[in-house]
C-alpha cells in the first residue's frame, strides 16, 4: 500500500488515473496537469494506478499533439501537423491494457478531460470540413468503459462539481465494498447482508432499482449464485448512477426517523423534522440532518439503522455531504 494512503475497509482502494493528473510530466509539451484535489485529498484514500496511453505506445515526451478526425462514432487519432495515424496502435494497446489483471482490481477511474485518448465525453472530433464537433470520446477511454461497464468513471474537470464529485466517490466506495465481498467468497447470506445494509443508500437514488435488486436476492436459489451476482452488481451500479435529489433524501430520512419512534421524545422528533425541512428548502446541507439522526441512532442502539451505509457512505473527512 502506498505511503500516505489511509487503510479503508479490507484493502486499499485502487483507482486508475491519467498519469498527468498526478503531476508527472508526460504530456505532449512535456508538461503536466496536476490536480491538487486528486493528489492531496483523494490521494489520502485512494491508491492510484497511473496510465498514460500515448506515452505507453511509444510516442515519447515531448511529442506532436494528436487529435481525433473523421466519423464521431469511429474516429481516427492522427498527428495534428504530420497526419501520422496512431489509431491502430492505440486501439490495440488499449484493448490489451484494459484487459490486464491489475485493471480488474480497480474500483474507479479518473480521466483527463478533452484528451483524444483519455477524454470520457465531449472530445473534439474534426470533420472533413475541418470544423470540430465536441461529441467524441478518447480512444482509450471508450475501450476502457466498454470493457468495464460497471466501473465508476469520471473526468477531473467534472469533479469540481460538488454533486458529481460526491456521486463518483460514493460509487467508488460502494464498488470497492462489492469487490471485497466477491473476493471474500460470495454466499447467499452475504448477499442478503450486503443488500440489507445498502438499502437506504440505494433508495436515495432509485426505489425501482432497489425493488429489482431485492427480487434477485430472493431468487438466488432458482437463478444460481453467479447469475444473481452479476445481475445484482449491474443493478447496483446502475442505481447509484441515477441522480439523487433532496426529495429522495428526505423520504429516506423520514423512513429512518420512523425507527426512532418510542425512543425519542416529541421535542427531539420536532428538532429532527425541522432540520429535515431546512434541508428540503436548501437551507442546510445533507450532512446536518444525517448527523443529527445518526446521533440518536447510536445513542439508542438502533442496530439495523446504525449499520446502514447511507449514514456513512464514505469518510467524513472528505466533507462530500457538506455541499449536497
Amino acid at each position: 500500500m502506498k505511503a500516505g494512503v489511509k487503510k479503508s475497509l479490507d484493502a486499499p482502494i485502487r483507482v486508475g488515473i491519467s498519469t498527468c493528473l498526478l503531476g508527472q510530466k508526460v504530456r505532449f509539451d512535456a508538461g503536466h496537469k496536476r490536480d491538487r484535489y486528486i493528489t492531496d485529498i483523494l490521494g489520502e484514500y485512494f491508491q492510484f494506478v497511473p496510465v498514460c496511453p500515448e506515452l505507453e505506445i511509444g510516442m515519447g515526451v515531448p511529442r506532436e499533439a494528436v487529435r481525433l478526425v473523421g466519423d464521431v462514432g469511429a474516429p481516427r487519432m492522427v498527428g495534428g501537423k504530420s497526419g501520422t495515424d496512431w489509431t491502430s496502435k492505440m486501439v490495440q494497446y488499449s484493448r490489451t491494457r484494459v484487459g490486464r489483471p491489475d485493471m480488474f482490481g480497480i474500483s474507479g477511474y479518473i480521466l483527463k478531460k478533452d484528451s483524444p485518448t483519455c477524454g470520457m465525453a465531449r472530445v473534439k472530433v474534426y470533420r472533413e470540413s475541418g470544423m470540430p464537433e465536441k461529441k467524441g470520446k478518447g480512444l482509450y477511454a471508450g475501450i476502457l468503459m466498454e470493457h468495464h461497464p460497471l466501473l465508476p468513471v469520471e473526468e477531473e474537470g467534472r469533479l469540481n462539481d460538488g454533486r458529481i464529485r460526491e456521486n463518483f466517490i460514493e460509487r467508488v466506495f460502494t464498488y470497492h465494498r462489492w469487490q471485497t465481498l466477491v473476493r471474500g467468497g460470495l454466499t447467499r447470506g452475504k448477499l442478503v447482508q450486503f443488500h440489507t445494509v445498502h438499502k437506504y443508500l440505494v433508495l436515495a437514488h432509485s426505489a425501482s432499482h432497489y425493488k429489482l435488486m431485492g427480487q434477485l436476492v430472493a431468487q438466488v436459489k432458482q437463478l444460481g449464485l453467479p447469475k444473481a451476482r452479476d445481475g445484482y452488481a449491474a443493478l447496483l451500479m446502475e442505481a447509484l448512477s441515477v441522480k439523487t435529489t433532496a426529495r429522495k433524501n428526505v423520504n429516506v430520512l423520514l423512513h429512518i426517523l420512523g425507527f426512532l419512534k418510542g425512543l425519542i421524545g416529541a421535542p427531539e422528533k420536532k428538532d429532527i423534522l425541522l432540520v429535515i425541512e431546512d434541508y428540503r428548502n436548501e437551507l442546510v446541507p445533507l450532512v446536518v440532518p444525517v448527523t443529527l439522526i445518526r446521533h440518536y441512532v447510536i445513542k439508542h442502539g438502533v442496530e439495523y439503522i446504525r449499520d446502514q451505509v447511507y449514514l456513512n457512505p464514505h469518510p467524513k473527512e472528505l466533507m462530500l455531504r457538506n455541499h449536497a
